[in-house]
């Protein structure tokens, strides 16, 4: 059966329309998958602010560009339904509910993925959140899947990480509670000790919402969906596009404008990156494989159950450093190449950084490249009457990496045979549309060439090519930058050679 064919006149339930891989998953199902009816998208409301017309802004971005221009009839199938993850029964208003009866396929999606939220508001989105939608999904007769997108990091406790669902770290019914009885200073005081030590909130939060969609697995035919880092695309809608700071390429601009110049970490540590469009695809195709499955062994079974040979959650870890590796000092040299060939337009010094698993030796490095760079420029920058910015920068650039440290420094093995085996469920002549093995071996010089092109044009809202102004800037820069370590270098010998006499 073809893979395009099975989604034909199916009615989808996406949330939300924001998130990364909810925008992309939208794009993909109405330009590949054109046969679907409609696709229901759950948007929170915001003040003053329609959330029609949000939906019509967001189908005008340049993320849809090529589905507009092959699929142009496609945005009628595109309907919103006004709702909050954080609320009781999602916010949905009794009209909307009525209007999802029908829904056959929901994409569950919606996150905070923020790794500094507090507590009380991580388990109202990501694990109340759940429960709240997997309730309404029950009443929901004609449901042939409920897929739930969860992160491989959803239970960092085990380096080897394996596809299935694992023990839970605290009950999730009474951390429900706990969110909903106290205020969220006072969670906070409990939360390192109530989520066992876990990263961050996070990735406690997300590994309980797995234990929901465990608990109903008889109940309703839901499975769990696990990607790793979710970065720009490799091929389409175009290379290199994002939405987001998150990952690699956020690491990259920090660089590339010069306001990153030490981080602490082991350069040799294999990190795990997937290209969004590879998730889509894999996502899009995981529910094939199961709607396939359901509909070879459920000819006597109810619709809205499980197939009664899958005792087990279905778990896909979408995860491929065991298929085409590369560590973060890769990283790092690749962007540090490209970037200075292909230069930002605001940049404050020469794009550079360096790893170091030295906290002594980075500590000194953040003190003298950061912190000083910050007080002198936003002194200079006081000078001339504007509003200084930097202090300010590099106290959040200091936050956002001490909540990523755990992840840059631990080494992850993530076990993907269901993720592997979901490439052959494709129908040979759709490989090229929804296959992803075909980009087992990525070129990592040209992924990252086109993801920091992407991040120029799509986040910074530069032209994908430097301007010769941006150039000459980069000349100067070198020029500073030998200037400036020539004058500490000097005063460094100068302090030796004293300190050398001295003694003598």
């Amino acid at each position: 059966v073809a893979l395009q064919s099975i989604y034909k006149i199916y009615i989808l339930f996406t949330v939300p329309d924001s998130g990364f891989v909810g925008k992309a998953l939208i794009e993909k199902l109405l330009r590949s998958c054109s046969s679907l009816s409609r696709i229901y998208v759950l948007m929170r409301p915001k003040k003053g602010q329609d959330i029609e017309k949000r939906l019509q802004q967001q189908w005008e971005t340049k993320l849809y560009d090529r589905v507009r221009k092959e699929q142009p009839d496609s945005r009628s199938k595109l309907v919103a339904i006004a709702g909050d993850m954080e609320q009781l029964g999602l916010g949905i208003s009794p009209e909307d509910l009525q209007r999802l009866r029908n829904v056959n396929i929901v994409y569950h999606s919606a996150a905070s993925v923020r790794f500094d939220d507090a507590l009380r508001s991580a388990i109202l989105m990501n694990t109340r959140g759940t429960h709240e939608l997997i309730k309404l999904a029950l009443e929901w007769r004609k449901l042939k899947v409920f897929a739930h997108v969860s992160t491989t990091y959803s239970n960092p406790s085990f380096i080897e990480v394996e596809e299935k669902v694992y023990p839970a770290l605290a009950d999730w019914r009474t951390t429900i509670k706990l969110a909903e009885t106290y205020d969220e200073d006072t969670l906070n005081i409990y939360n390192l000790k109530y989520g066992n030590f876990q990263p961050n909130t996070y990735t406690f939060t997300k590994g309980l919402a797995e234990q929901v969609v465990n608990d109903y697995r008889d109940k309703l035919p839901i499975f769990i969906f696990r990607p790793s880092i979710v970065v720009s695309t490799i091929e389409e809608p175009v290379p290199g596009w994002t939405d987001n700071f998150n990952g690699p390429i956020g690491l990259m601009v920090a660089c590339g404008t010069g306001i990153l110049r030490s981080q602490n970490f082991d350069p040799n540590t294999v990190s795990d990156f997937v290209p969004a469009d590879l998730v889509i695809r894999t996502l899009i195709t995981s529910v094939y494989k199961y709607l396939s499955d359901e509909t070879t062994t459920a000819t006597t079974t109810n619709a809205t159950k499980k197939p009664e040979k899958a005792k087990d959650c279905y778990v896909v870890n979408c995860a491929t450093a065991n298929i085409s590796p590369i560590t973060m000092g890769e990283v790092i040299e690749i962007g540090k190449t490209y970037i200075r060939e292909n230069p930002f337009e605001k940049t404050l010094w020469l794009p550079g950084g360096s790893i170091t698993k030295c906290p002594f030796l980075h500590f000194v490095r953040f003190i003298s490249m950061h912190l000083l760079m910050a007080l002198v420029l936003d002194t200079l920058l006081r000078l001339y009457n504007e509003k200084p910015f930097l202090m300010k920068l590099q106290r959040r650039i200091f936050a956002a990496f001490t909540a990523l440290h755990v992840f840059m420094t631990t080494e992850w093995h993530f076990q993907n045979d269901n993720f592997k085996a979901l490439h052959n469920m494709v129908p040979e002549d759709e490989v090229p549309t929804f296959g992803f093995m075909q980009h087992a071996n990525i070129n990592y010089v040209d992924f990252f060439q086109h993801g920091i092109s992407g991040a120029k044009e799509f986040l910074l809202k530069e032209s994908p090519v430097s301007s010769s102004a941006a150039r000459f800037r980069l000349k100067i820069f070198y020029v500073l930058d030998y200037l400036c370590r020539a004058v500490v270098y000097s005063f460094l010998l100068r302090l030796v050679y004293k300190l050398v006499v001295s003694f003598w």
